[in-house]
Parts: C-alpha cells; structure tokens; sequence
C-alpha cells in the first residue's frame, strides 16, 4: 500500500474538517489523523492537538495548490487561516481569542457533532451548562448592586426575564451569531441558524468559551457590556421583555394618547428564514419599527425601540 503525504497540518480540528472538505470538493480523497484522544474540549493549541492531512502522493502536489488558494497572504508575510469565520463575532463582543478552538467549540452543535464519523469533534451542551451558570451569576450581582431596592421577586422576576431563552436569542441576533454556528447538514436545512434555542444555547456558550479563554473579569465585562441596555431598560420601569407592550401602552395613556398600532411592514428571506418587519404607530406617526423571527418577537422589540425613543425625546 503506498504510503499517504502529508499536506496539511492545523491545531483545529473543524479547520481540519474544513480542508478536507474543500480537497474532496475538487476530488482529492484524504485522510485526517491527530494523537489526541477525544475529549470533551477542542484540540490543544500548544503542539499537542496537531492534526493532519494526508492524500495519496500522486495528487499531493494538487491538494497543496487546492489549499494554497485559498489562503491569503499579508504584506508582512502572514498567512492567514483558510476560514476565518469567527472575526466578525469577535468583533462584535468585543473580545479576541487566545485560544480560538474554544471559539470554535462554543460554535459546534450537537448535529455537527453527530456527524463526524471521526468522534473526534465535540459539541458545546457542557459549555452552555457553564455559560448558563455564569451568566446567571452575573446578572444576580448586578441586579443586586443596581437595584437595592427590588425585593426579592422583583429582583428573581427580572433574571428570569433577561435570561430567558427568547431575550438570549435576540442578543444573540443582534450579533449575528446564528451565521458563526457549526450545525449539521440536517439542522442546516431546517432552518437551525434562526431556531431559538440553537441560539440561545450558543450564546451561553459562547459567554463560556470567554470566561475559560480569558477568566471571570473578561466574562463579566463582556456580560455588562452585552446587558447594559437592557438593565437601562429595566431602570426605565419594565422587568420583562413580554411588559413592553404593556409598558407603552401604559405610558401613551399617561401621556393621553391613543393606543398603538402594530403594522407588517414586510417580510424578509426564504420561508425557512423568514423575518417579520413590524412598525409601531400612534396617531399615523411611527415611532419605531423592528424586526424578528416571528410577528410577537418583532412586535415587542418595535415596542421596546419605542420606548427607547420615547425616553431619549423627553431627555
């Protein structure tokens, strides 16, 4: 048997996967091979999670040229990783990975997992445990600190509200987390990237994945800065995100004036990936307008932005 090349060697396992993906679609078969033993954490990135790629030594020369370009190469001579698919969300949060396999484990759905006939990929359901904890964690003490005088209802009231799974997964719209997601081909097709819970879970996650790369303060900064509004919005008189309807009805009226109206405005993306357009109106005026992944989503984030607007014209 002839002796397989090898023509690539990464510390990421997914990055891994990616090239032998990219080799297969132009044709070339390979191998992927790593020492580590599977884990519930990603590879290493210290020499010890060294995984390869090797194809047979005749198309060897044509796998290099494959991932040669795709490959970008900087005026200081640095190459760059073939999928650098996380800059963007780390841009977004604010915070740059030391060690970007835990990036990439927070990312890794159990369906991508599942998939892997290597066993060597694992999904993020241990890091959403850790997430959910530390973010629960946080948000008491800065509930704790912020409202001294809630008691002790108020105060479980408000937690249970900006740690729901709905207000996770509009955080985790607003970084556009779902498009970072690893999922399977079958969770792909049905639409996972939008599916609530897939991105609520990955948010948890992917809070995890900060605290293990850079420790609690580098965590709870992030939290701070991803909660700061909605603690605003707290101090503005609503607990729960389903009371902002509730709450701008209630402040209209103060204010005598009618009710509000919500309008579909229109829809966006494929029936997969549909998102509602919904403005609110009072008196033919509109006061915001905002969108979701049903009409009730989109209808009290249009209700919150109202009341973000309400509260900047009295400033």
């Amino acid at each position: 048997m002839t002796d397989l090349v090898v023509i690539f060697r990464t510390h990421s396992d997914i990055e891994a996967q990616i090239v032998r993906g990219l080799l297969e679609a132009h044709g070339v078969m390979s191998v992927m091979s790593s020492d580590v033993p599977h884990s519930i954490f990603p590879l290493s990135v210290d020499g010890l999670g060294d995984v390869r790629i090797a194809v047979h030594p005749g198309e060897a020369e044509e796998a290099v040229r494959i991932i040669a370009g795709h490959r970008t190469e900087l005026k200081n001579g640095k190459v760059v990783r073939l999928r650098d698919e996380f800059e963007a969300l780390q841009q977004a949060i604010g915070y740059r990975f030391r060690d970007r396999g835990l990036l990439e484990h927070a990312m890794t759905h159990t369906s991508r997992a599942n998939e892997d006939a290597s066993g060597g990929v694992a999904d993020n359901e241990s890091m959403e445990f850790l997430g959910d904890a530390l973010l629960g964690f946080v948000i008491a003490d800065m509930l704790f600190r912020d409202f001294p005088a809630f008691d002790e209802g108020e105060k479980s009231k408000t937690k249970a509200a900006l740690v729901s799974t709905a207000t996770l997964a509009r955080q985790a719209e607003r970084l556009r987390l779902g498009d970072h997601l690893l999922l399977g081909r079958g969770e792909e097709k049905t639409g996972g990237r939008r599916k609530q819970a897939l991105l609520a879970d990955g948010y948890e996650a992917l809070l995890a994945a900060i605290y293990l790369d850079g420790g609690v303060e580098h965590a709870r900064a992030v939290i701070v800065r991803e909660f700061g509004g909605l603690i605003d919005d707290v101090r503005r008189g609503g607990v729960s995100k389903q009371d902002y309807k509730s709450t701008l009805q209630e402040l209209l009226q103060s204010r005598e004036l009618p009710l509000p109206e919500y309008r579909l405005v229109g829809t966006l993306g494929p029936d997969h990936r549909k998102r509602f357009e919904i403005e609110v109106v009072v008196r033919g005026e509109r006061l915001a307008s905002a969108t979701g992944p049903s009409k009730k989503e989109a209808e009290l984030e249009a209700a919150r932005m109202a009341l973000r607007e309400l509260s900047h014209s009295d400033a």
